[in-house]
């Protein structure tokens, strides 16, 4: 990993990608109607994606992965990059850049970095929680859901609050049950 951000690094200070903070992106998908490459994985475009994005092309960066570019995009086209977190993205404009694309633009940050107003956004949830699941999804516990929740009031501090109250309760008996059920056998043994 080291090795490719050294690349990365290296590939932005050369000038052969470009750097756009998502408001950026926004305007320069607005104004001159730059495409956008969406290279995240389904369970993420699917919770929120930037409308009118491109991410038919797999979302899956591999060393293919030009070639399937170059079915929807000539190498020509000015092309702004994204993902959830933004390294996903660099290493898809570095395979497009190696593959003879060289009008490349990455969104630091990636859409996690992006406020509501920045990009016009389909789907369910902001840009920036769509990268967020499982546990940490349910309870509220990463920095985008906490400064979410300082903004929201309490509320929505209480929601997550009793979520987890309520993860507690239920982790209890479940163990307080598995007690129960192993005297239970304990004593069906010892009769």
């Amino acid at each position: 990993m080291a090795a490719a951000k050294k690349r990365w690094d290296a590939m932005i200070r050369e000038g052969k990608v470009k750097i756009l903070a998502p408001r950026e992106a926004g305007y320069a998908i607005q104004l001159s109607n730059k495409p956008l490459l969406d290279v995240r994985p389904s369970i993420e475009r699917e919770k929120a994606w930037v409308k009118g994005s491109t991410w038919g092309v797999g979302g899956v960066v591999r060393l293919h992965y030009p070639m399937i570019v170059e079915e929807k995009f000539p190498k020509d086209t000015e092309l702004i990059v994204a993902c959830q977190k933004g390294l996903r993205s660099l290493a898809a404009c570095e395979l497009l850049y190696n593959a003879g694309y060289s009008n490349l633009f990455w969104v630091q940050g990636g859409l996690e970095a992006a406020e509501e107003e920045d990009l016009a956004r389909e789907g369910s949830q902001p840009l920036k929680f769509a990268g967020i699941g499982g546990v940490s999804e349910f309870l509220g516990w990463t920095d985008q859901q906490r400064v979410q929740a300082a903004r929201e009031g309490w509320g929505y501090r209480l929601l997550y609050s009793a979520r987890l109250v309520g993860v507690i309760v239920v982790a209890d008996a479940l163990f307080i049950g598995a007690q129960q059920v192993g005297h239970y056998l304990q004593e069906i043994r010892s009769h």
